[in-house]
C-alpha cells in the first residue's frame, strides 16, 4: 500500500466524523468546473472579440461572477497540475509539456481524492495530460470515472494512433473505445449522460478540453462563418469555429442542468488553461487579444491571464459582476472546499488562497498577494529568475530585470525597473523566498515515475514524446512516420514487485503495428506519409544492466527479458546504427513473474 492510499485511508476516517456533524439541511452543491484548451483572454464575445459569436458563454458570463485578475501558467500541463493539486507546478513537479515532467508525482493528492473522500461522485471527461501509466492516470488520482485521450492532445503519437478529431478512441477507465463524433461534442455529450444517471448525489464533473488546441479541426459549417476574415483579420477561421462549437456545447450543459433542475445548486464554472496561441499574432497585425501582449508560452499578460466565469444562484454566486482581486489556479482548491463546506486534508500541501469571500460580497481585502509563475519545457527545475513572472497588485515583474504596471500599461511596452527598484527589491526577495523553499521539495528533486508490477496496471507504455533528453521534442505521430529521430531516450520507472519483465522496443504502437524497418500495413484515415529507417539493432540499459539485439527484416518487436528488483531505477533505450543511435518510439514494459515482498 503506497503512501498515497494510506493517507486517504485516515483522511476518510476523520472526515467520516466531520460529516456526521454537518447540519442534514445543508445540501451540497455539485461542481462542473469546465477548462478550455489555448483558449486566450480575447477569444470570446463577452471579451471584447469584435468578430467571433459565442452566445452561449456571453449569456453565461452576464449571470456569472467574473475575476478578471485570474491568472495560470502559460502552458496546459503546469495549468492542469496547479489546478489539480492545488501547488505551483515548480511545486508539484509537472512544470512541462514533455520530457518527463507532464506527469504529477506517484502520492500527489488532487481535487479529484479530495471531493471524493468528501462523499461526491467524481468524473472526467477530455484532456488529462498529467500522466498516462499508473500512478498518475485519472483513475488513480480520484475519478471513479474517466473517458479521455491520452498525451497532450488528440492525434498526439502518446495518444491512441490515428485519431483526429473526429471518429476517435478514446480510453474509459483505461480500456480503448471506438466513439462516432467530434470529440468536443463528446466530452460535452459524455458529461450529460453522466450528470443523469448519478445527479441523486454531488457530483464533481471536471470537463478539460482539448478544443481550441491544435491541430486547428472542425466541422466546416462552424468555420465558414468566419472564412472571410482569414488573413484579413484573423489568423484562422478553425480556430474560431472551434470556439464556436465549444460555445453550442456549453449551451447544451446549461440548458439540460436547467431542464434537470440542478442550475441553481451547482457550481459552474469556465475557464482557460492558457493564453491563446492562433488567436492574436505577436505583432498585433491579426486577433484580438483584450488588450495585452503575450500569447500562449509567453510570460507577459496575454499568455496568463484567462477568462474565469463562476455560477452558483443557490450560493448567491451570480447577476453579473467583476472582481479585479489577483486570483490564480492553485486557489481553486481552497476556494471550492470554502464554497462546498467540505474539507481538505490538513496535510496536503496547498499554495493558494481561499477566494470565496471575494465572490460573496464580503470584501475580503487581498491585495498585497504574490502569485509565482515559473515553467520550463525541460526535466529540469525552472530557473530561480529566468523565464519568471512575479504577479503583486498592479505589478508585473518579468525575468528579475523587467517591471511593469500593467493597470496603465497593459501592453507592457515601458519597463519600470529603474524607476522602482524598491518594488524590484521587493518582488525579487519574495520570489527568492518561494524558491528556497521550494527546492526542499520531494518533487523538485525526483522525476515522476511510471510504476510497473503493479496489478492497476500490467503493461506500460512508454514513448519518446515522455522520454527525457537533450533534444527538442518529437510528439506528432507524422514525426514518427518521417522517421525523425532525436536522442531523448531515458525514461523514469519504479518497480513495485522484484521478478521478471519484457520490454519490448518498437518503432510502431501496438494498434498500428508493422516493422521497425518497414510501414504499417494500414494507414488509419490516411493521415501519414510513412518512410522507412534501418536501424541495425537495439540497445536498452536499465539497473545496471546493457542489453542488446540485432533487429531482423521483419520483426516488429525487439523484446527483452530482464529480472529487476523493486527500487527506482532508469531506462534508456537505443536504436543503434553504425555511426548513429537516436531515441525508441514506443516501448511496452510488461510484468511476467512478480516476487511478493
Amino acid at each position: 500500500m503506497n503512501g498515497k492510499v494510506i493517507f486517504l485511508f485516515i483522511f476518510c476516517l476523520q472526515l467520516n466524523a466531520i460529516c456526521f456533524a454537518q447540519e442534514k439541511e445543508q445540501e451540497r452543491p455539485n461542481v462542473i468546473l469546465i477548462l478550455a484548451d489555448d483558449l486566450g483572454i480575447g477569444d470570446l464575445g463577452c471579451q471584447g472579440n469584435p468578430w467571433l459569436k459565442t452566445p452561449e458563454i456571453d449569456s453565461f458570463y452576464e449571470k456569472s461572477v467574473r475575476m478578471t485578475n485570474f491568472h495560470v501558467s502559460p502552458l496546459c500541463t503546469p495549468t492542469r497540475a496547479a489546478i489539480m493539486t492545488g501547488r505551483y507546478p515548480i511545486n508539484n513537479g509537472a512544470w512541462a509539456t514533455f520530457k518527463g515532467r507532464d506527469a504529477l508525482s506517484a502520492n500527489a493528492l488532487t481535487m479529484a481524492d479530495v471531493f471524493k473522500h468528501n462523499g461526491y461522485q467524481t468524473a472526467l471527461f477530455g484532456k488529462w495530460h498529467l500522466g498516462d501509466n499508473y500512478p498518475t492516470r485519472p483513475t488513480d488520482s480520484g475519478f471513479d470515472t474517466a473517458i479521455n485521450h491520452l498525451a497532450g492532445g488528440v492525434g498526439e503519437l502518446s495518444d491512441y494512433w490515428g485519431n483526429s478529431y473526429f471518429d476517435d478512441v478514446y480510453h474509459i477507465n483505461n480500456k480503448p473505445k471506438q466513439f462516432e463524433g467530434y470529440c468536443t461534442d463528446i466530452w460535452f455529450n459524455e458529461s450529460i449522460k453522466y450528470i443523469e444517471e448519478h445527479k441523486a448525489n454531488p457530483f464533481f464533473v471536471y470537463l478539460p478540453l482539448n478544443a481550441p488546441h491544435d491541430p486547428l479541426r472542425v466541422d466546416e459549417k462552424y468555420a465558414k462563418p468566419y472564412q472571410y476574415l482569414e488573413g484579413k483579420e484573423i489568423i484562422s477561421a478553425n480556430l474560431y469555429g472551434m470556439i464556436a462549437n465549444i460555445d453550442e456545447n456549453f449551451g447544451k450543459l446549461y440548458r439540460f442542468l436547467n431542464q434537470q433542475d440542478l442550475i441553481e445548486n451547482t457550481i459552474l464554472i469556465f475557464m482557460s488553461d492558457n493564453g491563446t496561441r492562433f488567436g492574436y499574432s505577436k505583432d498585433g497585425r491579426y486577433g484580438y487579444n483584450k488588450g495585452f501582449r503575450g500569447t500562449k508560452g509567453d510570460k507577459e499578460e496575454g499568455g496568463h491571464r484567462v477568462p474565469f466565469f463562476i455560477h452558483w444562484p443557490k450560493g448567491h454566486i451570480d447577476g453579473g459582476k467583476e472582481i479585479n482581486s489577483v486570483a490564480a489556479h492553485v486557489d481553486l482548491i481552497p476556494t471550492l472546499a470554502s464554497l462546498c463546506n467540505i474539507s481538505t486534508p490538513n496535510a496536503m500541501p496547498l499554495d493558494g488562497i481561499d477566494f470565496s469571500s471575494s465572490i460573496l460580497n464580503k470584501n475580503l481585502d487581498e491585495t498585497g498577494r504574490t502569485v509565482f509563475l515559473h515553467n520550463r519545457q525541460d526535466w529540469r527545475p525552472p530557473e530561480a529568475i529566468k523565464n519568471s513572472s512575479i504577479i503583486k497588485n498592479e505589478w508585473r515583474l518579468i525575468n528579475g530585470n523587467k517591471l511593469y504596471n500593467i493597470d496603465k500599461d497593459p501592453k507592457q511596452n515601458k519597463n519600470l525597473a529603474t524607476a522602482y527598484p524598491e518594488i524590484v527589491k521587493e518582488l525579487t526577495a519574495e520570489n527568492l523566498s518561494f524558491i528556497n523553499e521550494t527546492k526542499l521539495n520531494f518533487e523538485y528533486n525526483e522525476l515522476p515515475v511510471s510504476i510497473i508490477g503493479n496489478v492497476a496496471q500490467q503493461e506500460i507504455k512508454l514513448t519518446i514524446q515522455h522520454a527525457i533528453g537533450e533534444d527538442s521534442g518529437i510528439w506528432k505521430p507524422e514525426q514518427v512516420a518521417n522517421g525523425v529521430k532525436n536522442k531523448n531516450n531515458t525514461h523514469a520507472i519504479e518497480v513495485e514487485k522484484e521478478g521478471d519483465y519484457l520490454v519490448s522496443c518498437r518503432r510502431w504502437p501496438k494498434e498500428c503495428p508493422g516493422p521497425i524497418w518497414g510501414i504499417p500495413s494500414e494507414n488509419p484515415k490516411n493521415l501519414y506519409e510513412y518512410k522507412t529507417i534501418h536501424p541495425k539493432k537495439v540497445q536498452i540499459k536499465i539497473a545496471n544492466q546493457i542489453l542488446e539485439q540485432e533487429i531482423s527484416e521483419q520483426q516488429e518487436a525487439v523484446t527483452f527479458r530482464v529480472h529487476l528488483k523493486k527500487g527506482k531505477t532508469l531506462l534508456v533505450n537505443n536504436f543503434i546504427n553504425e555511426n548513429e543511435s537516436y531515441g525508441v518510439y514506443y516501448t511496452y514494459i510488461t510484468a511476467l513473474k512478480a516476487k511478493s515482498i
